[in-house]
């Protein structure tokens, strides 16, 4: 896992979580965190997540900083961004960046707050 990942890994908490990681299954804070990962287990529901759960950027193989990158170019361009344009501005295939504008899209409507807050701490 890259240094800059793990980054943006920590401003994903620390926007999301507040510090205190969350279990997105069951809504506890009892968790142990893994030390060789970036996720937790959770002492109540026994389940381990990490803090992309629930979010547009879980079960996806595009690095978060990609991701963080796709954020500010949809949400501040003053225009509709292209699929092509966004796919060569952050190095991924035409499908890649199609699908991630529907979750950012989707994401607009339904996780606006973390949205926002995001791209607020990349500016």
């Amino acid at each position: 896992m890259s240094k800059a990942h793990q980054e943006y890994l920590h401003l994903l908490e620390s926007i999301r979580w507040n510090g205190r990681p969350q279990c997105p299954y069951c809504g506890s804070t009892n968790a142990a965190a893994f030390k060789s990962e970036q996720r937790y287990h959770c002492n109540d529901c026994f389940t381990s997540y990490s803090v992309t759960v629930g979010t547009l950027f879980h079960q996806t193989h595009v690095d978060l900083q990609k991701w963080f990158h796709a954020l500010k170019l949809v949400m501040n361009s003053s225009r509709v961004i292209s699929v092509r344009r966004l796919a060569q501005e952050i190095g991924v295939s035409k499908n890649t960046a199609s699908s991630m504008i529907a979750r950012i899209r989707k994401a607009m409507k339904e996780e606006s707050e973390l949205l926002q807050e995001l791209v607020r701490s990349l500016d």
